[in-house]
């Protein structure tokens, strides 16, 4: 079984036991629910805005622990006083030290759209994400097919979050569809967790053009975000680059002042 495998089998379990802790009503009744949420999508096509998405984690797969003492709200506070344009948290616990709660606690501190990073496979996880102040959820082609994909995005956009579609190579292109706002191209294979950023400049001109492109992974470089722009992205998904630094919201600020447009 590849890592991948491994985290998809985890979350299956994790859903199961969270559907018996917190039961739908419960989420239902949360205040988020009714709260209209901030479009990702409409604040990366804003002039003058710096496309990048920073986010919060502790550890991941591939690069182990990163910084597991970190606190986001005041990771994610620096993130926002550096000019990102929106923010991304890891709630995955197992295999990125991630929870709900920190999600929350950011919602409560940031006014930036918040993506949640989660391997979502089902529809509790999309209430779930509404309930705990998520403004967009991303759903991965590689876990899902083309029917479940359609189905848990079109529940997101009933009760009203945005969705990032994550694909990988040419054979994911057919999972875009009307319901998605947002295609990032990750540039980690997660099966052989290779990182290449070939892979957002040979899928940008395969990705139809009404959708904001988003590259994700691998990237810690200016002159990557401004040849990425080049090739029609509007949005940079950065983490594991800024987790590692003594400091990385100042991290975020100095690459956001080299490339803002």
């Amino acid at each position: 079984m590849s890592i991948l495998d491994h985290i998809i089998a985890n979350k299956k379990k994790e859903v199961l036991q969270q559907k018996e802790l917190v039961p739908v009503d419960i989420l239902e009744n949360s205040a988020y629910i009714e709260k209209e949420a901030v479009s990702l999508s409409s604040v990366l096509h804003e002039d003058g805005n710096s496309g990048i998405i920073a986010e919060f984690k502790r550890r991941s797969p591939s690069g182990g622990r990163i910084n597991e003492s970190a606190d986001p709200v005041s990771v994610a506070t620096a993130y926002s006083e550096a000019g990102a344009a929106g923010l991304s948290i890891l709630t995955d616990r197992k295999y990125f030290g991630g929870t709900a709660g920190d999600l929350s606690r950011v919602r409560l501190a940031c006014r930036e759209p918040i993506l949640r990073k989660e391997f979502i496979i089902d529809e509790y996880q999309v209430l779930e994400s509404k309930a705990i102040g998520a403004d967009a959820i991303l759903l991965i082609a590689a876990v899902l097919g083309k029917r479940k994909i359609q189905q848990l995005a079109g529940m997101a956009k009933s009760i009203g979050l945005e969705v990032l579609l994550e694909i990988h190579d040419e054979r994911e292109l057919d999972s875009i569809h009307g319901s998605i706002d947002l295609v990032g191209v990750n540039n980690r294979d997660l099966n052989k967790m290779v990182t290449d950023i070939e892979t957002s400049r040979r899928l940008a001109p395969k990705i139809p053009g009404e959708f904001s492109k988003i590259s994700e992974s691998g990237i810690s470089k200016p002159e990557t975000i401004l040849e990425l722009r080049d090739h029609g992205f509007k949005g940079f998904l950065i983490g594991e680059f800024f987790m590692k630094q003594e400091d990385p919201g100042e991290v975020c600020r100095n690459l956001i002042n080299t490339t803002i447009l």
